[in-house]
C-alpha cells in the first residue's frame, strides 16, 4: 500500500475550488470537482507528508522549486483556486499552520534583505520590466494600456495627489531605479532625493541622473531612511517600501517621516495591504522578501492617527496590481530564453511560482494595494476635489 499516495489524495479531494487533474508518480490519473477541469498537477515524486503538514506553504514552493511536481495550465489559475477554497485545510487554523512569529529588523538586517532580492542583478529585472525599470504596482487608465504607460501614468497619478509646485523639496524613500523623482524634477522642477538600500538601484539611478543632465535637481544617496538626518522636506513619498520595515518597525517608520516632513508637508505611502493581520508565508520570507511583513489597513490608519497625521485620501488599486503582475508574468516567460542564460532552472521556477501566486493574491483579495494621502499638520491650500488627479 502506498502510504503517501492515499494521503495525496485525501488532501487533493479538499484543496481546489475548481475541477481539476491529478496525475501521481506511477501515472494514475485521477479527477476532481465536477465540469471540465481547469488545470492538471502532475507529481513527479512525492513531498514529504510531515512537511506538508507542518509548513504546507513550504512544501508547496519547494516542490515547485524543485520539480517534485508541474503544472499543466494557468499557475496563478492553481493558486487562486486554492485561496478561494475557504475550506481547504490551508485556511484551517489548527495543527496544520506554524505559529505566528513576528520578526524584527534592524538597519543591518533591513540592508541584508533589500539586496537579497532587489541585487540578484539589474540584468534580470531588465529582462522583464518595463523599460524604465519600474518595480511596483502601475496604474492602468485603461485596459489597454502598455505596462510601461501604465507605468508612467502611476508616476503621474502619484506627484499629481502630492500637488507638487516648482521648488518644493521631494524625499522618496525606497527610490527603486529612480523614474519618480526624475520625472518630478523634470515636469515640476522639483529637488528630489531619491533613497535606497540597493546598490544595483543606487548606480543605476546614479547613471540616469547623470544622463539626463538632472544633477542639480536629483540626489541619490545609499542610505537607509532612519538614517537621513538634518533635512526636512516639502513632500515626501514611498512607494513598496514600507512591507520591508517589519511589524515592530511600522511606527518608526510614521515617526521618522514626521521629522522629515516640514510644518503642513504631504506625504503619499504606496503599499501592499491586508485586511487581518496574519503570518507571513514561510516560502515568501526564505526565497523572495526575508523580512517582510504586509500591514494591515487597520494598523497603518491607526499609526498616522498616533502620529498625528491628517489622512486626507485612499484609493485601492488592487486590481491594476493584478493586471502589473500579469503584464510581468508574459514578459517573463516571453524572455525565457535569454533567462536561462543567466539564471538556472531552480531559481526561474521559483520567481514564477513568486509571480503567479502575487497575481493570484490580488485578484482573489487575499491581498490589496493602497495609497494613503496625509499632511503632517493641518493644510488647507490642497485642492477640494480629485479634479487635478484626472484632467
Amino acid at each position: 500500500m502506498d502510504i503517501d499516495k492515499l494521503f495525496y489524495k485525501h488532501l487533493m479531494k479538499n484543496l481546489f475550488s475548481d475541477p481539476c487533474e491529478v496525475k501521481f508518480w506511477d501515472d494514475e490519473l485521477i479527477k476532481y470537482g465536477v465540469g471540465y477541469p481547469q488545470f492538471r498537477i502532475n507529481f513527479n515524486k512525492p513531498i514529504p507528508k510531515l512537511k506538508m503538514i507542518s509548513d504546507p506553504h513550504m512544501a508547496f514552493g519547494e516542490g515547485y522549486m524543485l520539480k517534485k511536481f508541474d503544472v499543466v495550465g494557468s499557475v496563478q489559475k492553481v493558486i487562486e483556486s486554492i485561496y478561494k477554497n475557504q475550506d481547504s485545510f490551508l485556511h484551517q487554523k489548527n495543527g496544520y499552520t506554524k505559529l505566528f512569529k513576528v520578526f524584527t529588523s534592524n538597519i543591518k538586517e533591513n540592508i541584508e534583505n533589500i539586496q537579497f532580492h532587489y541585487d540578484i542583478g539589474n540584468d534580470f529585472f531588465r529582462l522583464w520590466l518595463d523599460e524604465t525599470l519600474t518595480y511596483s504596482c502601475a496604474y492602468f487608465m485603461s485596459p489597454e494600456d502598455s505596462l510601461l504607460q501604465a507605468q508612467r501614468n502611476k508616476v503621474t497619478h502619484i506627484l499629481r495627489k502630492l500637488n507638487l509646485t516648482p521648488g518644493q523639496t521631494l524625499l522618496d524613500i525606497g527610490c527603486g531605479w529612480g523614474e519618480l523623482i526624475l520625472t518630478a524634477a523634470k515636469i515640476y522642477r522639483t529637488k528630489a532625493l531619491g533613497i535606497t538600500l540597493s546598490s544595483e538601484q543606487y548606480t543605476k539611478t546614479l547613471n540616469r541622473v547623470e544622463n539626463e543632465g538632472l544633477q542639480d535637481l536629483v540626489e541619490v544617496q545609499l542610505i537607509d531612511y532612519k538614517e537621513l538626518e538634518g533635512r526636512t522636506f516639502d513632500r515626501v513619498v514611498s512607494v513598496g517600501m514600507i512591507e520591508h520595515v517589519g511589524k515592530e518597525h511600522l511606527n518608526d517608520y510614521f515617526s521618522t517621516v514626521k521629522s522629515l516632513l516640514n510644518e503642513d508637508g504631504v506625504s503619499l505611502l504606496h503599499c501592499i495591504t491586508a485586511y487581518k493581520e496574519s503570518p507571513t508565508n514561510s516560502w515568501i520570507k526564505k526565497y523572495i522578501f526575508p523580512g517582510g511583513y504586509i500591514p494591515t489597513i487597520q494598523e497603518l490608519v491607526a499609526l498616522m492617527a498616533a502620529n498625528s497625521f491628517y489622512l486626507i485620501d485612499v484609493e485601492s488599486l488592487r486590481e491594476h496590481y493584478t493586471k502589473t503582475l500579469e503584464h510581468w508574468i508574459q514578459n517573463f516567460e516571453n524572455s525565457l530564453p535569454l533567462i536561462m542564460k543567466i539564471k538556472d532552472e531552480t531559481f526561474i521556477r521559483m520567481w514564477r511560482l513568486y509571480l503567479n501566486s502575487s497575481a493570484a493574491s490580488f485578484h482573489s483579495g487575499n491581498l490589496d494595494l493602497h495609497q494613503f494621502l496625509f499632511t503632517k499638520g493641518v493644510n488647507n491650500t490642497l485642492p477640494l476635489t480629485r479634479k487635478n488627479i484626472y484632467f
